[in-house]
């Protein structure tokens, strides 16, 4: 990373954050990453949030001109994916971090997953251990997370321990070109953009890993986890 000032540069690096009704964490999750890492830019990309979360990100980019709204309500496609793709091909630096608003993913190891893209492609959040989840959503997380591990091995697949991450880091050349060749692969109402990206990459790409287990249940905002979802997941491994 460069230095600016006697600071870590992190202009180089845009985060995309996907919201739905996330007022309650997206102004505290912007704060944290902007002090957290100077030059940072950050793009909300909203999908018809009703809960006033596209006012407050509005707001907080008038005095901060390294935040951008996007509006993804009016899209034919609404989904965490559509959003994801949509905002990247906006992105014009040459990192990107891609992770949730509801704060569930710490924006303390976003400066280690960028710094991590400069030895690598792609850089993934691990989930060491996963707190506060009824045994049903972990049962279920972990077999479809099991099913399509083990798929893409038979396939000989670029894979990671963990998969259904949302939280991971990439060279923008390199996500803008696999959206640019394969984005009818992508399972855009979907909400798992890194297990389509992993199904889409060729074996030479370079992929490290960023433990962590802070993965803390929402107290605010719209959970993301549907039946439908899951079956979406299912859809994209075997595609």
């Amino acid at each position: 990373m460069p230095k600016k000032f006697g600071k870590t540069d992190f202009s180089e690096t845009t985060v995309i954050i996907p919201t739905l009704n996330e007022a309650g964490s997206i102004g505290e999750l912007i704060k944290r990453l902007s002090k957290l890492y100077y030059g940072i830019n950050i793009i909300v990309c909203d999908d018809g949030s009703t809960d006033g979360t596209a006012e407050k990100v509005k707001k907080i980019a008038v005095s901060n001109r390294r935040v951008m709204f996007v509006d993804h309500s009016k899209a034919k496609i609404k989904g965490l994916t559509a959003s994801v793709v949509y905002a990247a091909e906006l992105v014009a630096t040459p990192k990107i971090v891609v992770m949730d608003g509801d704060m569930q993913h710490p924006p303390e190891l976003v400066g280690k997953i960028a710094h991590m893209l400069d030895e690598s492609d792609l850089c993934v959040g691990i989930r060491t251990r996963v707190n506060n989840w009824s045994w049903y959503r972990r049962f279920l997380s972990k077999g479809i997370s099991y099913f399509s591990y083990f798929i893409f091995k038979i396939r000989r697949k670029r894979t990671c321990n963990d998969i259904m991450s949302g939280f991971f880091g990439i060279k923008t050349k390199l996500f803008k070109r696999v959206i640019a060749e394969h984005k009818e692969g992508f399972v855009l109402r979907g909400y798992k953009v890194l297990l389509d990206t992993l199904r889409m990459l060729d074996r030479s790409v370079r992929i490290s890993e960023v433990p962590y287990d802070t993965f803390h249940p929402r107290e605010k905002g719209e959970s993301k986890l549907k039946i439908r979802h899951m079956v979406d997941v299912l859809v994209s491994t075997l595609k």
